[in-house]
Formats: C-alpha cells, sequence, structure tokens
C-alpha cells in the first residue's frame, strides 16, 4: 500500500472520528462548560502523545517555534472557541453548513500564498457537496435563522482552519515524528487556553470525574478524537497536501447523521438520505484526479514507467 493511499485512509479515519465526537460533546456539556471540555480533553492528549513517543522535541530555532505556536493557536485553540462560541448565537444547523466551507478556504489560501492550485473538479465537487451538505442540515426545519454574530464567528472557523491546515503543511517538512510535532502543537495551543480559561469561567470541578461515563467520554475523547486524529490529520496533509485531504471536511455532517440514527435513535427523513449521496458525490468529484491517478496505478504494469505514477513519492 503506497502513501497516497495511507493518506486518503488517514484522512478518512480522522474525520470519521471526528464526525461522532459530537455525542461525547452532548453528554459532558451536562456538567462541563465548553472551554472545560476543551481544556481537558487537550490535556489528556498531551500526556497519550507523551506515553506513545516519550522522546522530546527540543528547541531548534524560532522559525520552527513560531509555526508550531501558530498551529497550536489556530488548530488546537481558536477553531474550537470559535465554534463553540458561534453556537450561543446562531443555530447548530447554521454553524454545521458554514464550517463545512472550511476546504474551500483552505483551498483559496493555498491558491493565493502559491502552493497547490485547486482545479475545476474541486469546485464542482465542493458546489455538490454543500447542497448535499445543506439537505442534511436544514432537513425538517421549518425556517432559517440567522445571526450575523454566530454566523461569522462560524466563517472566521474556516478561515482559522484553513490557516491551521498550511502551517501543518510546514510543520510535516521538519523531518520530526507526527507524534512529537502533534504533542508541541497541543502544548501551544493549551498555552493559548489559558486566558479563555479565565475569560469564560473555567473550574476545575474535579469531583465530577466519579462519574465513570464522564471519565470513558473524555479518554475517548482526548486519546482518540485528540491525540490519536490530530497525529493522522497531520499525516494526512503531509502526504496529500491541503486540498486533497480538506474535502474529507464534507463528510462529518454524513457520520453525524448515521449516528443520530443509530445511536440517538432520530429518523432519518428522505432529504437528509438525498443529501448524503449528494455529499458522498461532490467528495468523489472533488478527489476525481487523485483517484484516477490511483487507479492507473493499480493498472500498471509492474516495471512499467507511466506518466507520474511510477515515479517515487516525496514528502
Amino acid at each position: 500500500m503506497n502513501q497516497q493511499t495511507l493518506g486518503h485512509l488517514a484522512a478518512l479515519f480522522t474525520i470519521v472520528n471526528w464526525g461522532t465526537t459530537f455525542i461525547g460533546t452532548k453528554i459532558l456539556l451536562t456538567d462541563f462548560s465548553p472551554v472545560e471540555i476543551l481544556v481537558f480533553r487537550f490535556m489528556l492528549g498531551v500526556v497519550a502523545l507523551y506515553i506513545m513517543c516519550p522522546r522530546l522535541l527540543y528547541f531548534k530555532n524560532w522559525r520552527e517555534e513560531l509555526t508550531f505556536a501558530g498551529a497550536g493557536l489556530t488548530g488546537a485553540c481558536l477553531y474550537y472557541l470559535m465554534e463553540n462560541i458561534a453556537l450561543t448565537f446562531t443555530t447548530a444547523a447554521n454553524v454545521g453548513v458554514i464550517v463545512t466551507v472550511a476546504p474551500l478556504s483552505t483551498a483559496l489560501l493555498s491558491w493565493a500564498m502559491g502552493e497547490e492550485r485547486p482545479k475545476g473538479w474541486f469546485f464542482l465537487g465542493f458546489a455538490v457537496a454543500m447542497s448535499g451538505i445543506c439537505l442534511i442540515s436544514f432537513s425538517g426545519v421549518s425556517e432559517l435563522s440567522l445571526d450575523w454574530r454566530g454566523d461569522l464567528l462560524a466563517v472566521g472557523a474556516t478561515v482559522v482552519w484553513a490557516v491551521y491546515c498550511m502551517l501543518l503543511k510546514r510543520i510535516g517538512t521538519y523531518g520530526y515524528s507526527v507524534l512529537q510535532t502533534t504533542r508541541r502543537t497541543f502544548l501551544y495551543g493549551l498555552i493559548f487556553m489559558i486566558p479563555a480559561a479565565f475569560l469564560m469561567d473555567f473550574h476545575w470541578g474535579l469531583e465530577r470525574f466519579a462519574n465513570t461515563s464522564y471519565v470513558l467520554t473524555f479518554l475517548y475523547l482526548g486519546i482518540g478524537a485528540c491525540a490519536l486524529c490530530f497525529a493522522t490529520w497531520g499525516f494526512a496533509v503531509k502526504v496529500l497536501g491541503v486540498i486533497k485531504s480538506s474535502v474529507y471536511l464534507y463528510l462529518p455532517s454524513i457520520v453525524t447523521l448515521i449516528c443520530s440514527a443509530l445511536i440517538l435513535h432520530e429518523p432519518m427523513s428522505r432529504f437528509s438520505l438525498l443529501g448524503a449521496g449528494l455529499t458522498l458525490a461532490g467528495l468523489v468529484l472533488s478527489e476525481w484526479d487523485s483517484l484516477r491517478a490511483m487507479l492507473r496505478q493499480r493498472k500498471a504494469v509492474p516495471g512499467e514507467k507511466s506518466d507520474d505514477c511510477n515515479q517515487p513519492l516525496s514528502n
């Protein structure tokens, strides 16, 4: 299995897990505030990453260190805070649709910075996927509710995520273990969370961890959704690039839809199912060039050169 295939599998694994975190967050919101959930899960993530890779990452130069700090500020802190605060002003359906614009924000930022340039298939796939996501998110909603504060925060979150992915791509060129770089990013994210924790009335309240379901939920969010999934996402961005990996962000809506039906027993409407189909079609269209290259590589005769498929991969 080549690295391109592993990159796609890593992105898919990450998004499927991230799409299920809403269940855990919903459980914890009974007794924990959004900022408390954020701090506790990333603290667990740092501990888990240290156990998985005890070797420390030492200071090399300020340029690298500022890149780590920027990734921690954007990906581990600002994105989640902006998304959570947006939910206090506008509806979950609005936020769910708006944050899915992240692939477009990432592609446009990458293009503007002279990195990767999105192709026509990407924009066609984006249009199809967004129509599907709107059907999923607004299915059963009797009227649209707009609040410019929440909606602008959600849009800002997509830009923040785009910046994070660009920084993550640069970090991938440093030659360090993805576990080490993820841990360093988390540490900076926790540092930037300290002011938010004070402003948003953070409490330790460790007696709440006497509840076994809370402990298990935090273990999943901290070790699985944070430590493991941020590491696999970093690998996906390193191998696939920011544009190809970002289109997998269309999938959380489908994962949420399926989990809602299987775990929360919420009904799936015909519009939701149609939306899921359109979202998957949009993902396929966005990845069309990559899928064709993978198919050509599988069909290539061993030892025969064909385009760039048989060329060695570089990271």
